[in-house]
């Protein structure tokens, strides 16, 4: 027997047990000052309970009790507070503080990824207002420092602006939805090909696309409202502006990004919304921000509320990082088909590519200011994701596959090929009469996640094998009925005499960056500016 943890899961030992401990109790003790209480709340929640407070994270862990109720650990537990308040705590008079540590239990964008997170965070329920606002950021700012970082940034925006705009907006509600999922993706080559269709008005579309980009200190506050002001769209604006100035006035002024590409995994969020990133690292420390709307899910009478938590987990690790350090830019460049057009397209950009037309067994090319992390197209998004490097280059393809946690930022145009459904010539009677007695098909890929996609999509049930090479032989020697793969010219198909019946995707080189070095590292969004102007 081989005596392990499950996958995400670990044991602390003492040492850092020790010091996770340390780090807790000044945090609740801080918090504890502020007149915040300590409450806890169960692990297990009933699953559409959750849901009910609108989009979540995925559960790794569901199960059904012995009622035949189905259960998840929780992913968060603002939805939680709501809850409890709203059922529990009907009718109090606020505001009401609470604090807490608790685990929460998430689906690892990685599989390095840990499953089990130590939330420590706080709510605040019947408060509103730009002082409100303040209060709460300015305690995560406290936490944070307490716990021992003076490097981090909170990047402060709102949701009410994008929101407004889309509202007010006369386009078909379908759009909108597309333009949100855009934004809770941190997909902005999506968003700016959305903005683009014609039957969308053209004052909108502006508007739209160009908030993501809208990020510095005050002014930036003033620039998004100088393009959603004339639409009557400024929705938020003034809370933030209010708050940013009370918490210049308390001295963390330093430590404030104003940034409109906020928007967090959960659609919960009605206002300020606000996330906290420390330089080298790959993921955010906690982020949080104003739910005016969720007890009244619950059937609660309805409440401002806003909070926010962090993980102590990420705070542990960017404590053993060094601080205080720049290094140099870090690009993952594809090998491959892709690699001698993104040489190409960087050296345009003005860096500069010395070695990486021939870098030999090298893996890294080390210029001014930059390192090139030389890696194949299907792992650029990993080392991206991870913070390994702080951009990079690869295909559409290889971004659906890995469905990273990353910010796409533009489309380069090359590379250009798109992924099929094909089978043997003829073979249509065939499949569709399997389909009809057995209820699926057979497909054989090298693309599982995307082959997936495309099958929800068009609702038919299908059974993916995962090849590595080779793919064609499926069909022709009667392993699977059809095939999903990428071509660029179709000679590969019609060689094996396979014929494509439907397209599922095209795909070309995208540049995209980690979310933190994309909002932490000025030199990322230059960048990417410059590639956008060069195309």
């Amino acid at each position: 027997m081989n005596f392990v943890t499950p996958a995400g899961l670990r044991d602390v030992l003492p040492e850092e047990a020790l010091r996770r401990e340390q780090i807790t109790a000044s945090v609740q003790a801080l918090f504890a000052e502020h007149g915040y209480a300590p409450i806890e709340t169960p692990s297990l929640e009933q699953l559409d309970v959750m849901q009910a407070a609108g989009r979540i994270p995925a559960s790794p862990f569901k199960l059904f009790d012995a009622s035949g109720e189905l259960l998840a650990l929780r992913p968060d537990v603002t939805m939680q507070v709501a809850r409890m308040a709203a059922t529990r705590l009907r009718g109090q008079s606020g505001p009401l503080r609470f604090r807490y540590t608790q685990r929460v239990f998430r689906e690892p964008d990685q599989q390095a990824a840990s499953r089990e997170l130590t939330q420590i965070g706080l709510e605040c329920l019947g408060a509103q207002g730009a002082e409100a606002d303040a209060e709460i950021v300015g305690l995560f700012a406290e936490a944070l420092r307490l716990a021992g970082l003076d490097d981090f940034k909170i990047a402060l925006g709102t949701v009410g602006v994008v929101r407004a705009l889309l509202e007010t907006c006369p386009a078909a509600g379908a759009w909108k939805n597309q333009v949100l999922a855009a934004y809770h993706a941190s997909d902005f080559i999506e968003l700016n090909r959305l903005t683009k269709l014609e039957d969308v008005p053209t004052a909108f579309a502006g508007a739209i696309a160009k908030l993501p980009f809208i990020r510095g200190g005050r002014e930036a506050i003033e620039e998004a409202r100088a393009l959603a002001e004339p639409l009557g769209c400024a929705r938020g604006l003034e809370d933030l502006v209010a708050a940013f100035d009370i918490l210049c006035a308390r001295g963390l002024e330093d430590a404030l990004l104003v940034d409109f590409s906020i928007m967090s995994s959960f659609d919960y969020y009605t206002g300020i919304v606000f996330e906290a990133y420390q330089p080298g690292m790959g993921a955010s420390l906690g982020s949080g921000g104003r739910y005016d709307g969720m007890l009244a899910a619950y059937d609660g009478e309805p409440l401002p509320a806003g909070g926010f938590a962090f993980y102590l987990e990420q705070v542990m690790a960017a404590l053993a990082k060094p601080q205080g350090r720049t290094r140099p830019l870090r690009i993952a460049v594809p090998k491959g088909s892709l690699n001698a057009d993104t040489i190409r397209v960087l050296a345009r950009a003005g860096l500069d590519t010395s070695g990486l037309e021939d870098p030999g067994r090298q893996l890294i090319i080390s210029n001014p200011g930059v390192d090139y992390i030389i890696v194949r197209p299907t792992d650029a998004p990993v080392f991206v994701a991870m913070g390994a490097a702080d951009c990079g280059i690869c295909g559409r393809d290889s971004l659906v596959e890995a469905d990273p946690d990353v910010v796409e930022l533009v489309n380069l145009g090359y590379g250009d090929c798109k992924f099929v459904v094909a089978q043997p010539e003829g073979a249509t009677p065939r499949v569709e009469e399997r389909y009809r007695k057995l209820g699926s098909i057979r497909v054989t890929t090298k693309y599982p996640n995307i082959t997936k996609a495309y099958y929800d999509r068009i609702g038919q049930q299908v059974e993916i094998v995962k090849l590595h090479g080779n793919i064609e032989l499926g069909p022709l020697i009667g392993m699977s009925d059809r095939i999903v793969d990428i071509t660029a010219t179709g000679t590969t198909l019609r060689e094996n005499n396979l014929e494509v019946v439907d397209d599922v995707m095209d795909s070309t080189a995208r540049f995209f960056a980690n979310p933190c070095a994309f909002r932490m590292d000025e030199r990322v969004l230059a960048l990417s500016k410059r590639l956008k102007d060069e195309k």
